[in-house]
């Protein structure tokens, strides 16, 4: 048997206030209501809770057992009414971002930053991977949503484009035993044949895509070293042990120098990634907004990193 919460609200008022009149101004119903709710609880229970007299009504035994009871059926109720009320007003939740390495360097700090200006109870968890993980990520549900390298080419993910960058070469400022004379402002792609390189670990979409550019141009690359992570790789650069291939945004740093490529140029195009049939959490759906906010609808704070070029569209 599972007495209406509102038979339960009166009888803990009555309990409480020790008169049905009293009770039923506290509820804001008619003490006969109250009276005939308390006695259908009590005939469903096959008990009696109040003792009724002259004076105010005591609980029975059965009455005694019950209150505490209630209280906490009651107490429950109105915790889960202030749980779903402050999802609602994203007063609390929680949000699981993933982003490809680069990304994770160079926007999302920026674009957690606007998310937690506006929303600062919600938490935020980031995995940094590489977008296949990605992708396994979102459809297992273990996130919320990604920002990666387009095209997905998965059926169960819906994409919105937000930015295609550049991909440049990266060599020493310092130490530019390879590659390039000093002086030169861009590179061709066929000029790194036979130029030692360092080549991210296998995984990195970085890594298949200087291996298919290299190929396409007619040559494998010579690597002095790989398996490096995208900061590693950076600093092997700097450090004059190869040149590189690297998105645009990361191409910084005082030890770096950033060669744009010609002949042919190499992009990338940066999208946001959510699961195409399951509804996003009121966190997630906001996050989702504030990124294409900031994308799409040109609201990006402050100078875009340098070879992004975002993707201003209507949503």
């Amino acid at each position: 048997m599972r007495p209406p919460v509102h038979q339960l609200e009166y009888f803990v008022a009555v309990a409480e206030t020790g008169q049905f009149t009293r009770a039923a101004d506290r509820v804001h119903v008619a003490q006969p209501s109250v009276s005939a709710q308390v006695r259908q609880l009590e005939r469903a229970l096959g008990t009696a809770l109040f003792h009724r007299g002259p004076g105010p009504v005591t609980l029975t035994e059965a009455g005694e057992a019950l209150l505490p009871l209630a209280r906490r059926v009651l107490a429950d109720l109105a915790d889960m009414a202030t749980t779903v009320a402050e999802l609602d007003g994203l007063q609390r939740g929680h949000v699981a971002i993933g982003a490809t390495p680069s990304i994770s360097t160079a926007l999302v700090p920026t674009i957690l930053r606007s998310f937690h200006d506006r929303h600062p109870k919600v938490t935020i968890a980031v995995s940094e991977q590489g977008s296949q993980r990605l992708v396994e990520g979102l459809e297992s549900g273990a996130l919320h949503l990604a920002l990666a390298i387009l095209p997905i080419g998965r059926s169960t993910l819906a994409c919105t484009p937000l930015a295609d960058e550049d991909l440049v070469v990266v060599r020493s400022r310092r130490k530019s035993r390879h590659l390039v004379r000093r002086g030169e402002r861009e590179v061709a792609l066929k000029a790194l044949r036979g130029i030692p390189m360092v080549m991210f670990r296998a995984g990195y979409e970085l890594r298949t895509a200087t291996l298919r550019a290299c190929a396409d141009a007619g040559f494998e690359p010579t690597i002095a070293v790989e398996g490096g992570e995208l900061s590693g790789v950076l600093s092997l650069v700097a450090e004059g042990l190869g040149v590189a291939i690297v998105p645009s945004m990361v191409a910084t740093g005082p030890d770096l120098v950033r060669l744009p490529l010609r002949a042919p140029a190499l992009t990338r195009r940066i999208g946001l990634v959510r699961p195409a049939d399951r509804e996003l959490s009121r966190a997630a759906g906001a996050q989702a907004d504030t990124v294409t906010s900031l994308v799409c609808d040109a609201r990006w704070p402050g100078p875009v990193p340098v070879g992004l070029r975002l993707l201003r569209h209507r949503r």
